[in-house]
């Protein structure tokens, strides 16, 4: 949405483009995760018969504690969905292109935040670490997107 805002100010183009992103980026994420997950999968199946630990008291436990790449996949898409709404429902109330541009960083800044804040309490790291390099990694993220954008834009590729 920000690299749209960078070259065009339809309100329209620029929702249009954030639903769209939120589809493929879901998609994306959820297919990744489900290869890369099936793939550790393998790997530690593969490993548990190589070292011949799937005795019958413990095979039950052991596959309990073996990833599961279908929750993996629907867990990244469903992540990936909630960060990308925030912008595209922030968009989608805002008429002025420079203020709707303003809001949606300020959004995506604020949700930067939260997201980064539940991870360090899901995971046990520092708050404030875990929120600034959430933010900050966002914030390098819309500014490359909405520079590159700009400069192809005005170059006219």
């Amino acid at each position: 949405m920000m690299g749209v805002g960078a070259v065009k100010q339809d309100a329209k183009a620029m929702i249009l483009t954030g639903f769209a992103g939120l589809v493929a980026g879901a998609c994306s994420m959820a297919i990744g995760e489900f290869v890369s997950v099936y793939s550790q999968l393998d790997i530690e199946v593969a490993q548990m018969k190589r070292e011949n630990r799937m005795v019958e008291n413990q095979e039950e436990k052991e596959r309990e504690q073996l990833p599961n790449p279908m929750q993996a996949a629907l867990a990244s898409a469903l992540a990936f969905s909630l960060g990308a709404i925030v912008p595209l429902l922030a968009a989608s109330i805002i008429g002025d292109h420079k203020v709707r541009m303003g809001v949606v960083v300020a959004a995506v800044s604020l949700a930067l935040v939260i997201f980064g804040w539940i991870g360090s309490v899901l995971g046990g790291t520092p708050v404030v670490k875990s929120c600034v390099r959430s933010l900050l990694g966002g914030l390098m993220a819309m500014a490359i997107t909405f520079g590159l954008t700009k400069l192809f834009g005005t170059c006219g590729l």
